[in-house]
């Protein structure tokens, strides 16, 4: 299974249409639950991670062959 790593401000393809007809969202929030923004009617919603993931058809605003650097914590964030 290939990991995708989505960002704030991706625009997704959802394998189902919102019912305002629009199959296209954008990514506004991170973490366990994802919030969406729908581009059609622009209805914000708050979906589980994992119904997310297993959703979503593709990312259209961006290269999926570009490596993406995962950013390193610094160890001052980490201590608190």
């Amino acid at each position: 299974m290939k990991f995708i790593q989505y960002k704030i401000g991706d625009i997704v393809q959802m394998k189902k249409k919102h019912p305002c007809g629009s199959q296209e969202w954008e990514v506004m929030q991170l973490g366990a639950d994802m919030r969406v923004k729908c581009c059609g009617c622009g209805r914000m919603v708050l979906i589980a991670r994992p119904k997310f993931i297993k959703g979503t058809k593709k990312i259209l605003n961006r290269d999926m062959n570009e490596k993406l650097e995962l950013e390193k914590r610094s160890e001052e964030s980490t201590m608190g």
